[in-house]
């Protein structure tokens, strides 16, 4: 069973920058790739970001993209997620998640397997 622990959520002002990190229990040859979602209240849980661990592929929501930047240390078994440029509409909670097998997209929720517990990201205007 694969845990994932995120952590480095907070308060910014828009404008500002939040560095996400989720560090994974297991190896990485356990799980094919990492992802962030996030949700906002009484919205639906969205894609923002993806990477494989084999040839560090990256996946970005429109809504992200030039402002956030995902990473990954396969030594540390580490994703990190740097958020610039932060708007208020980016405010959510950021969750954690990877998929143990390949998928052809990897912006759909049920493609995951394990999910952290979420790290809360407030921007205020």
């Amino acid at each position: 069973q694969v845990q994932l622990v995120e952590s480095g959520g907070g308060s910014v002002q828009a404008g500002g920058s939040l560095r996400l990190s989720c560090v994974a229990s297991e190896r990485t040859f356990s799980t094919y790739a990492m992802g962030w979602f996030r949700q906002a209240p009484g919205k639906e849980r969205e894609f923002v970001a993806a990477i494989r661990w084999s040839g560090s592929r990256t996946y970005y929501a429109d809504s992200v993209k030039g402002r956030f930047t995902i990473s990954s240390d396969t030594a540390k078994n580490t994703v990190d997620l740097q958020m610039n440029s932060l708007k208020p509409e980016d405010t959510a909670l950021y969750y954690c998640a990877a998929t143990a097998s390949y998928r052809r997209s990897y912006v759909y929720t049920d493609g995951y397997d394990y999910w952290g517990q979420g790290t809360q990201v407030t921007v205020s205007s």
